[in-house]
């Protein structure tokens, strides 16, 4: 991951990734946002806790 947003009024996290692909996903509570941002592997966490979630989610570029 290059860069990480999230608007909690919104409950939207925004992920720039290494490749430069950016996508949008939407309703994620806060807290999953904070743990990924504490999380030991990154990768690994989006994966288990956001990517395989289920959050319905754009693709920017």
């Amino acid at each position: 991951m290059r860069s990480v947003g999230y608007d909690p009024r919104a409950r939207v996290l925004e992920i720039e990734f290494a490749g430069g692909a950016v996508y949008r996903y939407f309703d994620v509570p806060e807290r999953l946002y904070a743990g990924l941002m504490t999380a030991e592997s990154h990768g690994a966490w989006f994966s288990a806790h956001i990517r395989d979630a289920g959050f319905r989610f754009e693709r920017l570029r």
